[in-house]
């Protein structure tokens, strides 16, 4: 597809982004979705390490520096700075048990979310020319003065993300500014800017995930999630 070349084209290329295995991210989490759930500071300033070809994410310094926590689609865990494990939880779902909200109380919980969320981001567009993930052009969305142009991905069961269905929208330079999909029974858009390249990889150092309008018009408040990346490494 024109536009989804065009995209991969712009983030770096297929070629570039087949010769790497793993990232390294140093970044800070944060929003609503958080601080409801006691957890504001939790990721702050922590180093966040996956494959570029496997659902993989280690997260270093939560809890205050103290634990590490780790993402696999199988197994998320939490554990000490010496590998030590503390609690795990075996074949996660983003249908978290029947509790009492807020939906990211547990740790467990929280590190699922970010591990899923952190590795969808560090991978799109990448990941949308697997070949089981269903891709649709849209019509185009008018952002302000802009014009941006649209896809919609359907993805497998067997490919851990937010959520099964998902649009992305992509400005006149061909990069993601925006990601549509349901979380936790909200409509909510996923906006990116402040592209840098790291190692020939174009990524968006800034995100911020709020609610959206039936229109898709966003809702400026709450802010659901924050994302700053401060830097990245590909090798």
């Amino acid at each position: 597809m024109a536009l989804l070349d065009d995209v991969i084209d712009a983030s770096g290329g297929m070629a570039r982004w087949n010769s790497l295995n793993r990232f390294t991210l140093h970044l800070s989490v944060g929003g609503t979705l958080f601080s409801s759930a006691g957890h504001a500071r939790e990721f702050k300033d922590v180093t966040a390490e996956g494959s570029t070809r496997t659902q993989s994410v280690r997260f270093t310094g939560i809890t205050g520096g103290e634990h590490s926590g780790a993402f696999q689609p199988d197994a998320i865990t939490i554990e000490s700075l010496d590998g030590e494990v503390l609690r795990s939880w075996r074949n996660p779902s983003l249908a978290f048990p029947e509790v009492d909200p807020p939906a990211l109380a547990d740790e467990l919980h929280l590190v699922f979310f970010c591990g899923v969320a952190i590795w969808s981001y560090l991978t799109i567009p990448f990941l949308l020319a697997h070949p089981d993930v269903v891709i649709e052009e849209l019509s185009p969305w008018q952002e302000n003065a802009e014009t941006w142009r649209r896809l919609r991905a359907r993805f497998p069961a067997h490919l851990m993300t937010l959520a099964p269905e998902q649009i992305f929208y992509f400005d006149e330079s061909a990069l993601q500014r925006r990601a549509d999909h349901d979380l936790f029974g909200m409509k909510v858009a996923h906006a990116s800017w402040a592209h840098d390249s790291f190692g020939g990889i174009v990524v968006p150092t800034l995100r911020r995930a709020q609610t959206v309008r039936p229109d898709g018009t966003v809702i400026a408040k709450p802010v659901l999630m924050d994302v700053e990346i401060f830097d990245a490494v590909f090798e």
